[in-house]
């Protein structure tokens, strides 16, 4: 059902000799449910269930009654074979209850409606580990690209603090300017230590979503950090979620399930009836018999159970209204946070990175010929760093709203 462990590109890591298992988003997804043990045990109600539909549907067992009469223990000498044919008594009978009002069949549909609820609420635990699993994602990208870029900031930094080195020999700047710069470095160095960190904890949150038994430790993702515009509008969302919501489907289910135990309850009040059949050896005759018993329905008539499960329905339908709005706010309020988080990336790159990317440069280029002071490049160097990582924080941001808005829908593919 689920994609095999077989689906894996295994791909060279760059500068490396060990071969590492890369996956991407949809792969991730995929593994998580196929191998995820929580998710697993949460479908074995469905085994379950079905397996308590086998019991609705089972007929009563026959009965089977044995006896014997007038045994001359306390007179030895009175067991003969006339005495066993004209005096002692031999009963066999076989009873059967013959169930009325259908009730075999209402409990059959009453568990088969059961089991159509557990599949949706199977299904709804699925798209919520979707949804973990994708968040999760977009966190182990952004680690990733945050560590890239301390990387690239450090080895530029560098290449700063060496020139820097060079003009304090030749004179150019002082001992303070030089070890100002130098002190700076820390937080580079910092940066990546903590980046590397980072990415190390946000593969081990996904591992643990994947099942340890899915990937090998080593495993890493394919992917970046990316703004992909959402088109859909929100009423048309709202209509999808839904059709498609696995717990609006439960709710929806659950009214029928309601209307099936209403038949079941009305069904077990109607009287069964005790059918039995003997055949009977009495002083050298045989006989049969036949017998019949049944309850008058003068005090039970299953009143109780048939009010509750009217009561029941009304809840079921007062649930499946609730779930009704719960969709539409969980669609509405995601739908506003992708279009609020848009805004943001939009800010980013309508400017505002190619600003503090410009003005680092000329702030470097001015201090490196010596017409801009230390303050005023460090301070360029810091507003460019701010602004990278705000921005990538803002790709992640909406890329989570995004999986928050499939989340909501129900459905992994939004227009």
């Amino acid at each position: 059902m689920f994609a095999p462990a077989a689906m894996f590109f295994l791909l060279v890591g760059a500068g490396s000799g060990q071969n590492t298992t890369r996956i991407s988003l949809d792969q991730a997804i995929d593994l998580a449910l196929a191998h995820n043990h929580s998710l697993q045990a949460t479908r074995t109600l469905i085994l379950q269930n079905q397996a308590q539909e086998i019991t609705a549907n089972l007929r009563p067992n026959p009965t089977l009654g044995l006896d014997t009469q007038f045994i001359p223990f306390f007179s030895p000498q009175d067991f003969s074979g006339d005495n066993l044919n004209n005096t002692q008594q031999f009963d066999i009978g076989v009873g059967y209850l013959f169930e009325r009002g259908h009730k075999r069949q209402r409990r059959l549909q009453a568990a088969r409606d059961q089991t159509a609820v557990t599949r949706a609420h199977v299904a709804d635990a699925e798209r919520t580990l979707a949804f973990n699993v994708g968040q999760q994602f977009v966190s182990v990208l952004l680690a990733e690209s945050t560590l890239q870029f301390a990387l690239e900031d450090l080895k530029d930094f560098q290449q700063t603090v060496d020139i820097s080195e060079t003009q304090l020999k030749a004179g150019y700047i002082g001992e303070g300017d030089y070890l100002k710069i130098k002190l700076q470095l820390l937080q580079f160095q910092t940066d990546v230590s903590s980046a590397r960190l980072a990415r190390v904890q946000a593969l081990v949150g996904l591992h643990g979503f994947l099942g340890y038994s899915a990937v090998p430790a080593n495993f890493d993702v394919v992917g970046d950090l990316a703004y992909q515009p959402l088109k859909g509008n929100l009423e048309d969302l709202q209509a999808r979620a839904l059709r498609e919501r696995p717990d609006f489907r439960a709710a929806e289910l659950g009214i029928t399930a309601a209307q099936s135990q209403i038949l079941l309850a009305k069904a077990n009040a109607k009287v069964d009836v005790n059918g039995t059949y003997d055949f009977d050896h009495v002083s050298g005759e045989n006989t049969a018999s036949i017998f019949a018993n049944f309850q008058l329905p003068i005090f039970n008539r299953n009143q109780g159970e048939i009010a509750r499960t009217g009561y029941a329905l009304t809840q079921a339908q007062e649930q499946q209204q609730s779930s009704s709005d719960t969709v539409l706010s969980d669609v509405t309020n995601a739908y506003e946070a992708v279009r609020s988080n848009e805004e943001v990336v939009q800010l980013y790159t309508s400017g505002y990175l190619k600003q503090a990317q410009d003005s680092r440069d000329i702030s470097e280029y001015a201090y490196k010929r010596g017409t801009a002071s230390l303050l005023d490049f460090l301070d360029a160097e810091r507003s460019y760093r701010s602004v990278q990582l705000a921005y990538r924080q803002a790709l992640a941001s909406y890329m989570t709203a995004l999986e928050q808005l499939k989340e909501a829908e129900g459905t992994r593919n939004l227009p």
